[in-house]
């Protein structure tokens, strides 16, 4: 049988991986899909460093328009990145009958409800594993493998640039900026790292991980985000004297009153695998009322990784493209049509214990108004922990864990401790999971 005919967008990192893999493992890719797929046609704005990469028997086409709507393509792999031309092109690929895949979290994240439906018009598919933790199969584990069961939440370390640097500042007691520029040493983090550290690329992939599990529309602006950079070594330190790792976490949790979609850092019990996930690795925790909890870890990044992924996409499409669309695999695994509108639930109303590190004076009393003040809004202490003062310091850090209550009691109870005149300082609060 003739070989599907696949139009490579970008010859980046990701891109450059896909056509290394594809190349080196065509015959075993060949007997899983049952025909050869063949790159006929790449699309670099730089046309001679694509020919570095994809060497001299590939055309390459300048103009990523003409490579994205080429009559002689089936599918399209679009790997530039970035959201508006992206969109563009992927928006045009499936106008002109063309099947995608992509990688661009992002782009999902932002523009995804209108390209599924643009696809569904069409009868078209748009593959996407690699857009979530890289080489680590969740979205198919997601939509295909637990489509038996009612998904109760996800909780996943979906962003390995963060996650590096939390174990350079847990096992090396580097303060922020330091593990942050070991990371950036290692060409682990962006010369501009906001989107990770910030969280904003943990919160792409947790809108797209979040419409498969509970089949709802991408909701991208309605995910509670915050990342890293206020987090310090004591923390980390702090937190494993309690017996507990920090991680920045995605969570998405259904519940009776609607669906948490939260990414934030967050401390773990020591004991959850998940807490051990250290350096750039990903790992995702995926809770089902049949099958309970599972683990799903790898590399989240990095040219093969990625090129696995967009790979089995590209495998599977080809095994599938000649199915009767109404047949194949809907692409947030919910049909269409079933889509639920849940209501995404504001950060204050959701229900989590804390970690609240305070800075007070060395003096009687102060413990008891800050337990009072906690008392009153019907938060209980879990655990406690205080430091001994520095000789000759007049103030000492207290540290306490909560027991579970809701975002907005714990607003309230910090204004009303940051009021007294005892507590030195703006408290610290670190939301607290413990994932069982």
């Amino acid at each position: 049988m003739e070989s599907i005919k696949v139009a490579l967008l970008g010859t980046g990192v990701a891109g450059g991986g896909t056509f290394r893999v594809l190349a080196r493992n065509q015959e075993e890719i060949t007997r899983r899909a049952g025909r050869g797929i063949e790159i006929s046609v790449v699309g670099a704005r730089d046309p001679e460093r694509a020919r570095t990469v994809v060497g001299g028997k590939v055309r390459i086409e300048s103009d990523l328009l003409l490579a994205a709507t080429d009559p002689a393509v089936e599918i399209v792999v679009e790997l530039i990145g970035g959201q508006e031309r992206a969109r563009e092109l992927v928006l045009a690929a499936i106008a002109a009958g063309k099947h995608v895949v992509t990688a661009n979290k992002a782009l999902l994240a932002n523009h995804g409800n209108e390209i599924f439906a643009a696809a569904q018009a069409q009868g078209v598919m748009v593959a996407f594993e690699a857009a979530v933790a890289g080489g680590i199969p969740i979205i198919k584990a997601l939509r295909e493998g637990l489509s038996g069961n009612r998904i109760e939440w996800i909780a996943g370390i979906i962003n390995g640039t963060s996650n590096f640097i939390l174990s350079e500042m847990r096992e090396k007691g580097l303060p922020f900026a330091a593990a942050l520029a070991a990371a950036k040493d290692r060409g682990y983090a962006e010369a501009d790292p906001s989107f990770d550290i910030e969280g904003i690329d943990a919160a792409h992939k947790l809108s797209i991980l979040s419409a498969i599990a509970f089949g709802i529309p991408m909701q991208f602006q309605k995910v509670y985000t915050e990342g890293i950079t206020g987090l310090t070594a004591q923390d980390l330190r702090y937190a494993e004297e309690l017996g507990y790792r920090i991680k920045l976490l995605g969570i998405a949790r259904r519940n009776p009153a609607g669906i948490e979609m939260r990414v934030h850092p967050t401390l773990i019990p020591k004991r959850r695998l998940i807490a051990n996930v250290e350096g750039v690795m990903n790992a995702v925790l995926v809770s089902g009322d049949a099958v309970g909890a599972t683990l799903y870890y790898g590399a989240g990044a990095g040219a093969e990784p990625t090129a696995s992924a967009v790979v089995a996409d590209l495998v599977d499409v080809t095994r599938l493209h000649t199915a009767d669309p109404e047949n194949r695999v809907p692409h947030l695994a919910f049909q269409p049509d079933s889509l639920a509108a849940t209501p995404i639930l504001p950060m204050s109303e959701v229900e989590t214990s804390y970690y609240l590190r305070l800075k007070v004076a060395d003096q009687p009393g102060v413990l008891a108004d800050i337990t009072r003040i906690l008392a009153d809004r019907s938060i209980s202490i879990e655990a406690f922990l205080q430091k001994e003062p520095n000789a000759g310091d007049a103030q000492v850090d207290i540290v306490l864990l909560t027991h579970k209550t809701q975002e907005k009691n714990v607003d309230a109870a910090i204004a009303s401790i940051e009021a007294l005149a005892t507590v030195l300082g703006q408290a610290t609060r670190i939301r607290l999971e413990a994932l069982s």
